[in-house]
């Protein structure tokens, strides 16, 4: 583990405070007018998921932790259990679905995701950026609607709902950000 100041936290870095261990979400920068600068941390605990908002001064030392990262496949879920195989040992683990959160839908059998390891610990699990998904149902295109940031709402075939342009029908496909979960381009 690296020692580093407070000032040099910065989002998605993995620290090790009070005895747990936590990921940055979001730091920001304070230089009041009085007293000396700090940065305000939102920290997110890696095994609870509980959430923790800390101010760390540039004198405050932190331990950040390098995780170990591994590209793994999906296989299956079973009770609330998600099944991932390393494609180079064979190995299987069963992971909770409820580490994924909002992002579950877009986990797709065989897709290769990144699990990230603390030890033998599996604690997270990374999505590709960008999904393909099939648009289960949409309205029809309305004539005469060409409004550069018009939008229409969309069901995809995960039963997600996010908002696409109107040039988009029912059973296309498009590409969808899983960390915005928005429309990002058609595939």
């Amino acid at each position: 583990m690296a020692k580093i100041n407070g000032n040099e936290i910065k989002p998605g870095f993995i620290l090790e405070h009070d005895g747990h261990l936590w990921a940055a979400v979001k730091v920001d920068h304070v230089k009041p007018g009085k007293g000396g600068a700090f940065a305000q941390v939102e920290l997110k605990n890696l095994r609870t998921g509980s959430k923790l908002n800390q101010r760390f001064r540039s004198v405050d030392k932190v331990d950040q932790v390098e995780l170990e990262r591994k590209d793994q496949q999906f296989l299956y879920e079973t009770d609330g259990m998600l099944t991932f195989m390393d494609a180079e040992t064979f190995d299987q683990i069963a992971l909770p679905a409820d580490l994924l959160g909002d992002r579950r839908p877009f986990l797709q059998d065989g897709m290769t995701v990144r699990v990230e390891y603390f030890g033998d610990e599996a604690l997270n699990v990374q999505l590709p950026v960008k999904v393909t998904c099939r648009i289960a149902s949409t309205d029809p295109v309305v004539k005469g609607q060409t409004a550069v940031n018009s939008f229409k709402p969309a069901i995809l075939d995960n039963g997600l709902r996010i908002m696409v342009p109107p040039f988009i029908g029912q059973d296309e496909d498009v590409i969808v950000n899983t960390e915005t979960m928005d429309y990002s381009e058609r595939a």
